[in-house]
């Protein structure tokens, strides 16, 4: 069951949940969006109405809410879109940054930065524990594309130093998170993960909705929607 694997593993593979008529409905929509872009895609994509309405979508709210609790709420969508135009690598990390609607001194939180003119601050493993990610799959995701991979178990390590990344990297063997189009990887923020550059010239898109138990994650400090 793919919740005893987002449990056990800190992800879970859900293919075909998207039809490939709503994939290159949002395709279309997606090609419309005007934010700045940077070299990876696209952030700060929630503002958008069929982006929030996707989001929002019966099946993914599904998802959010039983792994989160019946208050779970999409709070920050980006897209990635790796094409021979823009061909990246991302070395092995957590995402531990988290956009929030002002700054608080709390201990644990921090750095802090503004992107975008969105405050964010690097947030303690309580907090991320609140949070789960869907990556829909706007293409097929395969190993030639630069997929995502993923170092099983790493969820439950806490937030971990650079030096530690790297050893748990070189002692786990990491699994290459494939997906058709219109599927879903379902991931927690602390598994560690990477991603090669595209061995093709065909695209690999994925709109990344990032979901919280709610937008209070923590005691005086409320996520900000972007």
């Amino acid at each position: 069951m793919w919740q005893d694997e987002i449990n056990n593993l800190g992800f879970a593979i859900m293919p075909d949940v998207l039809r490939n008529d709503e994939t290159a409905s949002a395709l279309v929509a997606l090609s419309k969006f005007c934010l700045p872009r940077s070299k990876a895609g696209i952030r700060h994509m929630l503002s958008d109405k069929a982006v929030a309405a996707l989001a929002r979508d019966h099946r993914l709210m599904t998802i959010a809410c039983n792994v989160l609790g019946s208050d779970a709420v999409p709070f920050h969508a980006t897209l990635f879109d790796k094409s021979p135009n823009a061909n990246w690598l991302v070395v092995w990390h957590q995402d531990t940054a988290l956009p929030l609607q002002k700054k608080n001194e709390s201990a644990g939180w921090g750095p802090w930065s503004v992107k975008q003119g969105v405050i964010y601050a690097h947030a303690p493993a309580c907090a991320l524990e609140k949070v789960l990610a869907l990556r829909i799959h706007l293409d097929d995701s395969t190993l030639q594309n630069g997929p995502l991979r993923i170092l099983p178990g790493t969820h439950e390590m806490g937030v971990l130093s650079d030096n530690s990344i790297e050893q748990a990297a070189m002692r786990i063997a990491a699994t290459d998170c494939v997906v058709p189009g219109g599927g879903i990887l379902a991931m927690r923020p602390l598994v560690i993960h990477a991603s090669s550059k595209s061995q093709v010239p065909q695209p690999r898109r994925v709109l990344h909705i990032e979901y919280g138990a709610s937008l209070a994650i923590a005691e005086g400090i409320q996520l900000a929607e972007a």
